[in-house]
């Protein structure tokens, strides 16, 4: 990983050209070539683009230049490409499009010199790269915003350790080539940094558009990264940690981010999660970290309008409150997440809310009219259910800001996966049966969504997935849970098969190297000091 692969582009304001070249806390020992021109540091500025990697291309919205050179927006958008990397090689979505990398992700054909997961690849080494510098010169100004940096290069460096294993690994910038470091060794720094950070971190609350700190990172976000990995710490170190993993989970579940349980608007409390308003409507009290939108001032063709354009075609029924004009028809669902909710095969030709009514579950946000259920044909919209589980609608009616760019935070992060995370450690802790807490956690999250109840008999380790499924569908988490119970890749790939797995319709097992997606042979090619992970 080349530093200068990174146009680096900072906020206009991060750079200013003044008459003192300083840091946030002092001089720094550099003369400018111009002894007349020196420059300051504006500590704000840099750490906003910490934050900025993941919700936009650059500094200049979606239409401006994109921070990885020779790159586009779209190829390195933060949520699009973890999106893509983790639905799309899954059961739960394909995509008609055609654009180079994508027919790979659908059939799990991927290699070394696949263009998305280079632009994923580099945009979080272009966090990492902010945040190294961040720390590098505005050292002790802000605690709790070094805190924050702290935790959000950690956050960049866990889906390298998901996506990627064993990767390069620096703390500050250098014009040397960074070293390779193994993943488990990641897992440990990751967790270290973690703990050291979050007593700094600002204390958990729920908070909306209109409240400080909104789309900032608490300590209850450290706490549920520390969870997510401590559920898969299997995978990634070859021990389990159960234990830890409910323990941080709790932490969240007992703090004031709370699962948000109002319907309104004529909608449910789950849509309110994923609409225009998500940051006013009250559904941000489940919001641990929100990646802010809005369709003037902060514009991305790879955040929340890609999980919404992406998903919709002009047919649907938006009751005229869709929110954008933008409707791309690509993204749809395979037909076994359809049996999650349908497990008969009997999922309706029907509109999105009938949809709902007819699963017994408000997720089920599909659109089954004039559509396949099976997935035919890859590269027809209309082979295959569609998604509406995101729309740039307003709960109180009103209208965007926007006609086309959406003002839908994304939840990167909320409360909902903690009860997860917990419900799925205690039935591992007691042997794959699940004790009343831990049912407790999942009937939550059923009776959010006005779905029945389920007993401890019927809760087992696999029901747990699939209820993961009903509920965090569509926000990046499937790959990583179906390597986890070892349905992905290699010996278990088989027992579980999906529409075109593996690149046949009726699907196949693909080998267990694709676990992990190869580092970018790009970046192979230019670090000696790198070794291409197997299969590659």
């Amino acid at each position: 990983m080349k530093l200068n692969k990174f146009k680096y582009l900072l906020p206009v304001s991060a750079l200013a050209l003044t008459a003192g070249l300083s840091s946030c806390v002092g001089d720094l020992d550099v003369t400018p070539i111009d002894p007349s021109t020196t420059m300051t540091v504006d500590e704000a500025g840099l750490y906003t683009k910490c934050y900025a990697n993941m919700a936009l291309a650059g500094n200049g919205g979606a239409n401006g230049d994109c921070d990885i050179d020779g790159l586009d927006g779209g190829t390195t958008g933060f949520v699009r490409q973890m999106w893509n990397a983790n639905e799309l090689t899954t059961d739960e979505a394909i995509c008609g499009w055609g654009d180079p990398g994508i027919p790979q992700f659908n059939y799990n054909t991927w290699d070394a010199s696949h263009p998305m997961l280079q632009g994923f690849y580099y945009r979080l080494y272009a966090g990492i790269t902010y945040c190294n510098h961040y720390l590098d010169v505005c050292a002790g100004v802000d605690a709790t915003r070094e805190a924050e940096i702290r935790f959000l290069r950690a956050f960049y460096y866990y889906f390298l350790m998901d996506c990627y294993g064993n990767v390069p690994f620096a703390t500050a910038l250098s014009a040397e080539s960074p070293e390779q470091i193994q993943r488990a060794d990641l897992f440990a720094w990751i967790e270290s940094e973690l703990k050291e950070c979050v007593g700094n971190m600002l204390e958990p609350a729920a908070r909306t558009s209109a409240t400080e700190g909104y789309g900032r990172a608490d300590q209850d976000a450290a706490n549920l990264l520390l969870a997510r990995m401590y559920l898969n710490a299997e995978v990634y170190t070859g021990t389990a940690r159960w234990s830890d993993a409910k323990e941080y989970a709790e932490k969240v579940i007992k703090g004031p981010h709370k699962l948000w349980t109002s319907g309104k608007g004529g909608y449910s409390a789950y849509q309110m999660l994923f609409m225009g308003d998500n940051g006013e409507n009250g559904a941000s009290v489940e919001a641990i970290l929100p990646l802010l939108q809005d369709g003037v001032t902060t514009t991305s063709w790879g955040t929340t309008l890609f999980l919404m354009a992406s998903c919709w075609k002009d047919d649907m029924d938006t009751n005229g409150d869709y929110g954008t004009k933008e409707n791309w028809a690509g993204n749809r669902a395979r037909s076994q997440f359809i049996a999650k909710f349908f497990p008969n095969g009997d999922a309706p030709e029907a509109t999105i809310n009938d949809m709902a009514a007819a699963a017994g579950d408000n997720r089920a946000l599909f659109y089954g009219v004039d559509r396949e259920l099976v997935v035919t044909n890859p590269s027809e919209f209309t082979s295959g259910y569609s998604v509406g589980k995101y729309r740039n609608s307003y709960s109180t009616g009103a209208t965007g800001h926007n006609s086309q760019f959406i003002d839908a935070d994304y939840f990167i992060m909320r409360a909902a996966e903690a009860y997860l995370i917990a419900a799925e450690a205690d039935a591992r802790l007691n042997g794959g049966n699940i004790s009343t807490t831990g049912l407790g956690y999942i009937n939550a999250l059923r009776s959010r969504a006005n779905a029945k109840s389920v007993d401890q008999a019927t809760c087992t380790l696999d029901y747990i997935l699939d209820e993961r499924s009903r509920e965090l569908y569509y926000e990046g988490f499937r790959r990583t849970d179906l390597v986890r119970f070892g349905y992905f890749g290699g010996d278990g790939s088989a027992k579980y098969l999906w529409d075109w797995k593996g690149g046949v319709q009726n699907g196949q097992g693909f080998a267990a190297f694709r676990n992990i997606f190869a580092i970018p042979a790009e970046d192979i090619n230019a670090n000696p000091k790198l070794t291409q992970n197997p299969g590659y």
